[in-house]
């Protein structure tokens, strides 16, 4: 970080924002056409008509949000297209009420391959997020050569809208340091470990990058580590969690549990004092659900981005792999969606449970 750059916001600064912001709700968007945010955002397979539709109903469920990742490898190849494609799809999402909260970087290469720029492959059949990737990418994570790319991306995004007010928050990077792989064969994997310190600088680094704008937006890291089901340990209590609250002006969070653990996850990060948001939760088979926990997230002040919003190529429907679902204890129920709220035609997949958004959001 430059000297002259702006510190964290103070508690009162960011309280200030959120009480001017009112409560966000939302979901984790890709349109049902994108196997993954590379397909999302490359211009050959940039889906407007899908996209808009899609942002379209995500309105009419009361949302007001949404939040979604940008690729680094999109920009590097493409940096005009990334750009005029995202100003459009701010400009859609805010035609519709919602403002947008970006990812910048993420380390949760879901479907076990790293990045490559081009025509993706389609999803394995019936396998969660198959073809999910990083973004850089954890090998280019690693390659400290790489990283004045890196922080021309970051201030070439947010110098672009450090000030626009389509744009509620920046999320700098999702899950750091994420080393799960679930190869499209099965089974899980760790990635290297030694790839967290990188991880982590990045993030600190990105958080410095950033403020050097200074944006009117804050800035933010969710913590994601969480105990197994059952387990009484503290949740975000791993380094990286606790140095990602440390930097941010707002509190983010994921929380895929069921209710108990999302009251005692919410009464943990109360003390910090700041806005709370989880940015990821809602999956139906290990107990993470709307019924129960969208009106506590509401009765709390607490924003809340429920993961996916149309079943599609991502198959987010399908539940974690059964690895890790005996890892956890989960249970496998088929006919139950995991994640994602409406059928490609636009269909509610409950509709009680939209008439549960409904009620908190009075549309």
């Amino acid at each position: 970080m430059t000297r002259d750059a702006p510190a964290r916001w103070s508690t009162a600064q960011a309280n200030d924002w959120w009480n001017a912001t009112g409560w966000v709700f939302g979901c984790n968007f890709i349109p049902s056409s994108a196997v993954n945010f590379l397909e999302m955002w490359m211009g050959a397979s940039f889906d407007r008509d899908t996209i808009a539709r899609e942002l379209g109903w995500a309105a009419d469920l009361g949302m007001n949000s949404i939040r979604t990742n940008l690729h680094f490898l999109v920009w590097k190849h493409d940096r005009d297209g990334l750009l005029d494609r995202f100003d459009w799809f701010l400009r859609t999402a805010a035609e519709r009420g919602l403002t947008v909260m970006p990812v910048l970087f993420d380390d949760c290469g879901f479907g076990g391959a790293e990045p490559v720029y081009g025509p993706q492959p389609d999803p394995v059949p019936g396998i969660h997020n198959s073809r999910a990737v990083a973004s850089p990418g954890r090998a280019a994570v690693t390659d400290r050569t790489l990283w004045p790319d890196f922080r021309a991306y970051v201030q070439d995004i947010l110098g672009a809208h450090r000030d626009d007010p389509r744009v509620l928050a920046w999320d700098l990077y999702n899950e750091p340091g994420n080393r799960m792989i679930f190869p499209a064969q099965g089974g899980y994997a760790e990635h290297d470990p030694a790839m967290t310190p990188h991880s982590v600088a990045l993030m600190e680094d990105t958080f410095g990058w950033a403020r050097e704008l200074a944006p009117v937006q804050p800035l933010t890291v969710a913590a994601w580590r969480t105990p197994k089901l059952g387990h009484d340990a503290p949740a975000f209590d791993d380094p990286v969690d606790r140095r990602a609250l440390a930097l941010s002006d707002i509190v983010t969070f994921h929380a895929y549990c069921d209710l108990a653990h999302a009251r005692r996850f919410a009464a943990q990060l109360a003390p910090l004092g700041r806005p709370m948001l989880t940015t990821e939760w809602m999956a139906r088979t290990i107990y993470s659900r709307i019924a129960d926990q969208l009106p506590f997230y509401r009765d709390r002040g607490i924003g809340a981005y429920n993961w996916g919003l149309v079943r599609g190529r991502t198959q987010t429907d399908q539940p974690w792999p059964r690895e890790l679902e005996a890892l956890h204890g989960h249970v496998h129920a088929p006919d139950l969606w995991f994640h994602d709220l409406l059928w490609p035609d636009g269909r509610a997949y409950d509709p009680a449970e939209c008439a549960v958004m409904a009620r908190l959001t009075d549309t």
